[in-house]
C-alpha cells in the first residue's frame, strides 16, 4: 500500500488504513509505505523501502493517487507486481484561479499524470465513485480493468461517540439550522452556501443559522476573506458559527442539531460528510454535481442546479415536515447499510480483489 502522506482525520489517509485493515481480514500480509506520517495507528514503512518489499507478479501494490508524485508514477512503470491505481480524484485547477497559484500548480501537476497512469494499463483502476473512473475510462482504459469502491471511512467511530454541544452555542429554538462539512475552499460552494442561509432568515427565521465545520488552508486566505466579506455582505456573521477543529464528539452534536446536511460542492470524487449524515440519521439537501449525486442516491434532496432559493426551500420543508424528515431519515440510514457500511465495503474490496485469484 503506497500513500503520499498519512494523518488524522484525512479522507485518503481514512481510505488506506481501512483498506489495509479489510485486506488483512482477508487473510492477505499489508504493509504502508509513505514518505511521511503523524498519529496514525500503522506502523508505516518508508517510501524508498517498497522496491526491497515487493518481491514479484504475486504481489500486488495499491497506490493511493490523489497529488502528482513522480515516485509512484516510476515505481509503477518499472514494478513486477501487479499494479492497482487506487484514484481518490484531483479537482481541476481551474477551481483555484485567482485563489492560490500554489493550489493551481499542484492541481495541474496531478491531473496531468492521469494519461501516463491510463497508458500504464494497470490491472485494476479502483474508483471511489463512476465519477472518479471517468477521468480513466475517457483515455482509453479497459472497463473491465475499472471498478468503483466507496472509500472506507471513520463512520463508526463516529456513530460511538457521545455528542457534546458546548462549542455549538445556543441554537435559536424552533429555528431551522443548516449544516456544512468540508474544508473551506473554492469547489465547496461557500458563496451558494451562505446565500441559501440568506434566504432560509428572510423568507422562513431570522434566527436561522449556519453551522460550518472544516478548516481554512493558510494558502488559500484570500478565498477565506472573500467568503468573510460576503457573509458580512449578507448580514449573516453572527448566523454562521465555524469551527475549524472539530472532534469526532462535537461533530456528531452538530448532525445531530441539524435540520439537514447542505452540499452545495460543485466538484467533489466521493464526499464522505454525506454518509457520515445518512449514517447518523440527518437529511441531505445538494446540488447534484459531479460524484454528489451518485453517493446520495435516492437518499436526499438533489438539485440539477446551485440555486439557493431552491436549497432553501428544501430545508425550510424538512423543517417542517415531519413525514418527509423521517423519510429521508431513513432513506439515508439504508442507503448506508446497503452501500457504505463496512460490511458493504469489506465486501465491495473483496469481489474487486478477487479477479487477482482467476
Amino acid at each position: 500500500m503506497l500513500v503520499p502522506g498519512l494523518a488524522p482525520y484525512d479522507a485518503v489517509s481514512n481510505d488506506t488504513l481501512g483498506m489495509t485493515a479489510a485486506l488483512r481480514a482477508l487473510g492477505h500480509e499489508v504493509a504502508v509505505f509513505a514518505p511521511h506520517s503523524r498519529d496514525v495507528a500503522e506502523a508505516v514503512r518508508p517510501h524508498a523501502e517498497i522496491d526491497a518489499w515487493l518481491a514479484g507478479a504475486d504481489d500486488v501494490l495499491v497506490y493511493h493517487y490523489c497529488i502528482g508524485w513522480d515516485f509512484a508514477l516510476d515505481l509503477l512503470r518499472r514494478t513486477k507486481a501487479r499494479r492497482v491505481v487506487r484514484y481518490h480524484n484531483i479537482t481541476p485547477p481551474e477551481f483555484f484561479e485567482g485563489w492560490s497559484e500554489g493550489y493551481v500548480s499542484a492541481c495541474t501537476a496531478g491531473r496531468a499524470e492521469l494519461d501516463a497512469y491510463a497508458a500504464l494499463d494497470c490491472e485494476l483502476y479502483l474508483g471511489c465513485s463512476p465519477f472518479n473512473l471517468e477521468d480513466f475510462l475517457k483515455r482509453g482504459v479497459d472497463p473491465g480493468r475499472c471498478a468503483v469502491l466507496p472509500p472506507f471511512h471513520k463512520v463508526e467511530e463516529l456513530l460511538a461517540a457521545a455528542p457534546d454541544a458546548r462549542r455549538l452555542g445556543s441554537s435559536s429554538d424552533g429555528a431551522p439550522e443548516l449544516l456544512m462539512v468540508g474544508r473551506i475552499a473554492p469547489n465547496k460552494g461557500d458563496f451558494a452556501l451562505i446565500d441559501a442561509l440568506t434566504v432560509c432568515r428572510r423568507m422562513s427565521d431570522p434566527r436561522t443559522r449556519l453551522l460550518r465545520i472544516g478548516k481554512l488552508d493558510p494558502n488559500l486566505e484570500r478565498y477565506g476573506v472573500a467568503v468573510r466579506e460576503h457573509m458580512h455582505a449578507m448580514g449573516a456573521d453572527a448566523a454562521v458559527v465555524s469551527i475549524d477543529d472539530a472532534t469526532p464528539s462535537e461533530l456528531r452534536a452538530a448532525y445531530a442539531a441539524a435540520d439537514a446536511l447542505v452540499m452545495m460542492s460543485a466538484h467533489e470524487g466521493f464526499c464522505v460528510p454525506l454518509v457520515e449524515a445518512m449514517a447518523l440519521g440527518t437529511p441531505i439537501v445538494a446540488f447534484g454535481s459531479s460524484a454528489l449525486a451518485w453517493t446520495i442516491g435516492d437518499a436526499g434532496i438533489v438539485w440539477n442546479e446551485p440555486d439557493p432559493h431552491l436549497v432553501a426551500m428544501s430545508v425550510m420543508r424538512i423543517h417542517t415536515d415531519l413525514m418527509l424528515r423521517e423519510m429521508l431519515r431513513e432513506l439515508g440510514r439504508a442507503r448506508y447499510r446497503d452501500a457504505f457500511s463496512p460490511a458493504a465495503l469489506a465486501g465491495n474490496l473483496e469481489a474487486a480483489f478477487a479477479r487477482f485469484a482467476a
